[in-house]
């Protein structure tokens, strides 16, 4: 694709990133057959070839406006079309330029800005978020059906066994998921225990930083990244093998710390070493040998993969294959690579195209019968739970059975 991007632009270093993935694109148009929200509206300007073009006209100078942010907002960057694009588009990393670009250029409606903050300032403190989610709790049973049904009922709390192993990984509690689902991070240390791994949590870390950095508050998100590093960094030089994830998002996040702060000279190679130690609890577990795990297997599974696992981090099939060498019999699901409509803050900004994703996700999942539905992350875990009565779980919760 030719470019000419505005003098504004094209000398600063995102200019010239976002002038190169604009190039490699040949327009072929495949992606939009594997795009969730083109799947649904059929609009070329909600599929990546159309968004692809929408900041590309942006970046050489023609006027944006409220309605190709409205475009741009409308995709889920679950990056199903960098799995699928022949010429191997960066697009979500130009979709961060692009609504970053915009947002200066357009700006939002003070809802709209109210909104997001609110989201910002509520979803990585778990101090927050936990009181918060306890009086939701409290009022549910009062509260009309459609609107109690979407407040998330958490896990109970479980053992978590103490460090007694020489292999030690660090684990990253996460911001929601301590209140939502504390057991699934006590379910890999349980799971890792029994192969000899001590997990390990650093108090000090928090947030992954994906909640502010993909809403364009990049500096915000930024700062989350730094605090993680300064928290793991002294872990890293005592010899814990891995920073491992148990929630596929922000897994991709962190793995992501060292392109997001390359330019950061007093980070930019911790960020890197950081990003090179971090595995998915899937990635862990598929290198260790797990005959010594005593599993009920005793269920029909059908798996959600997540966007950020495998279409972000590219570990598809992986948690498939551990479930399967462990005896689960897997059900089959149709269109696997669609969203499920969660997306992070998705579900809650564009919630109308959210619901419409998990009706569909949800019928393919409930297609094979199966008598649990498993997942990788917990943004997924919490979505697809409003709208099934098959229990959902993580699936190290299964391992862990």
């Amino acid at each position: 694709m030719q470019t000419q991007l505005a003098d504004l632009i094209k000398n600063s270093a995102e200019g010239q990133e976002a002038d190169a993935i604009l190039r490699s694109c040949v327009h072929c148009g495949l992606c939009n057959a594997t795009c969730p929200t083109y799947q649904l509206l059929g609009d070329e300007r909600d599929g990546p070839r159309g968004r692809i073009y929408l900041i590309k006209q942006m970046l050489e100078g023609e006027t944006a406006t409220a309605k190709t942010q409205l475009h741009l907002d409308r995709c889920l960057t679950c990056r199903a079309c960098e799995t699928y694009c022949p010429s191997g588009v960066r697009y979500g990393r130009l979709l961060e330029i692009g609504r970053h670009i915009l947002e200066e250029k357009v700006g939002r409606t003070w809802l709209d800005r109210l909104q997001r903050k609110a989201l910002r300032m509520l979803l990585p403190y778990p101090a927050r978020f936990a009181p918060l989610l306890r009086v939701a709790g409290w009022i549910r049973p009062v509260l009309p059906r459609p609107l109690a049904k979407i407040i998330p009922v958490p896990s109970p709390a479980s053992s978590w066994p103490e460090p007694r192993h020489h292999r030690k990984m660090l684990v990253l509690e996460g911001c929601v998921q301590p209140a939502l689902a504390p057991s699934i991070n006590a379910a890999a240390a349980r799971v890792l225990d029994r192969l000899g791994i001590s997990l390990i949590r650093a108090t000090e870390a928090g947030c992954c930083g994906a909640v502010s950095y993909h809403l364009t508050a990049t500096e915000e998100g930024v700062g989350f990244m730094r605090r993680n590093i300064d928290a793991w960094m002294p872990y890293l030089d005592l010899g814990v093998e891995a920073i491992v994830m148990t929630a596929s998002g922000c897994g991709l996040m962190v793995k992501q710390y060292a392109d997001a702060l390359k330019h950061d000279a007093a980070y930019a190679e911790k960020a890197a070493r950081i990003s090179a130690m971090t595995l998915d609890l899937a990635e862990v577990l598929a290198r260790e040998d797990l005959t010594s795990l005593q599993v009920d297997a005793n269920k029909r599974i059908a798996f959600q993969s997540p966007c950020t696992l495998q279409h972000g981090q590219q570990l598809n099939g992986l948690v498939e294959g551990i479930l399967t060498r462990l005896g689960f019999e897997l059900a089959p699901v149709a269109n696997p690579h669609l969203c499920c409509g969660s997306a992070g803050t998705y579900s809650i900004l564009q919630p109308d195209l959210s619901l419409r994703l998990l009706s569909d996700k949800l019928e393919a999942l409930h297609s094979g019968k199966p008598d649990c539905i498993a997942t990788a992350n917990i943004g997924c875990l919490t979505h697809l739970k409003t709208g099934t009565a098959v229990p959902v779980v993580h699936w190290v919760e299964l391992v862990d059975s």
